[in-house]
């Protein structure tokens, strides 16, 4: 399955996050990752929402640069050597993972690494054929929060 991650391009300076936060806050578009990458003068917001869609064209009414890319959210275990598994895999089969990042669904049970790679079929069915699940837009909104317990 395919996700698909919006790249949002600011400049480096104070309020430009809190602009397409608010931005999809009111669009009532719901954040699942979020990763920032910044140089001297300007910067890039990727994320993660439940509508990519609607959060594209919202961003770009409000006068954004947005672009949108197709990435694979894979489902691995939250344990020591969890992600070694699935990026030994890609490496095994000449994969090479461009950009990345990850988050815990339920500690010690599940996380899902995010992996924008340079063969996106190919990978696909590698994964596929190790019995890795990936999740798409509809599956990563549907990710229930983890509620800790107070102890």
């Amino acid at each position: 399955m395919i996700a698909y991650q919006l790249s949002i391009f600011a400049e480096n300076k104070p309020g430009r996050l809190a602009k397409v936060t608010g931005i999809l806050r009111r669009g009532k578009i719901n954040i699942r990752a979020i990763t920032i990458a910044t140089s001297d003068v300007f910067g890039v917001i990727n994320v993660l929402v439940d509508d990519p869609e609607g959060a594209r064209s919202i961003l770009e009414r409000e006068g954004l640069t947005v672009s949108m890319k197709e990435v694979i959210a894979v489902v691995i275990e939250d344990r020591p050597g969890g992600l070694d598994r699935l990026v030994q895999l890609l490496l095994d089969n000449g994969i090479n993972v461009e950009n990345a990042y990850g988050f815990v669904l339920e500690s010690r049970k599940q996380a899902v690494f995010v992996i924008d790679v340079d063969q996106l079929e190919k990978t696909q069915e590698i994964l596929k054929d190790a019995g890795l699940e990936t999740l798409d837009a509809t599956a990563l909104s549907a990710i229930e929060p983890f509620h800790y317990m107070n102890y």
